[in-house]
């Protein structure tokens, strides 16, 4: 078997931001020649599937800038350097819908975009939801929270308007759990 392996003969950091850094690095490909790679650092993050007593899905709608559109999604938000992410992922659940829950489980992690990018989501899965009160938002964040049954989100789902990874795989799972119980 071939070894695929690229090592990096040097680094350069170009960008360092709020939410992102970027790298570009030049490496050692497996045949012995030179490539360059343009790597974007992330720290993570969390999304949350949480589910209502009715069975329906909490979400959110959010403007996204990078696609110039309002998409609708299931909470999710940065970690913090060092923030474990069942932490992370209760006080997003808190901060964008105004609940809490009694129990979270993980169901995952993913990496969002390998090919440039080492962000690492983690879902999480909750069904014991407790209205805490309002939203608690950051300053810069607006957001509409909706309840979406599984029907409502296959819908959304072909309407393109949900069209992230995070919320197809969540309701992925949904349709998988789903299909179990019959």
């Amino acid at each position: 078997m071939e070894n695929l392996t690229e090592k990096t003969i040097s680094k350069e950091q170009v960008y360092s931001g709020k939410i992102i850094d970027l790298y570009i690095e030049d490496v050692e490909l497996p045949n012995k020649k030179i490539g360059k790679r343009e790597i974007v650092k992330h720290p993570g993050a969390v999304a949350v599937l949480a589910i209502t007593d009715e069975g329906k899905m909490l979400m959110v709608e959010q403007f996204r800038k990078p696609l110039e559109k309002t998409i609708i999604e299931i909470p999710a938000g940065k970690l913090e350097k060092g923030e474990d992410p069942l932490e992370c992922a209760n006080r997003e659940l808190l901060e964008e819908t105004g609940y809490r829950c009694e129990r979270m489980e993980s169901i995952g992690s993913f990496y969002t975009s390998p090919g440039f990018a080492d962000e690492l989501i983690h879902l999480f899965f909750t069904d014991s939801l407790v209205k805490s009160g309002s939203q608690m938002t950051d300053e810069d964040e607006f957001l509409n929270v909706l309840e979406v049954s599984l029907d409502e989100a296959r819908r959304l789902m072909d309407q393109q308007k949900i069209h992230d990874a995070k919320t197809a795989y969540g309701v992925m799972y949904m349709e998988l759990s789903h299909a179990k119980r019959k």
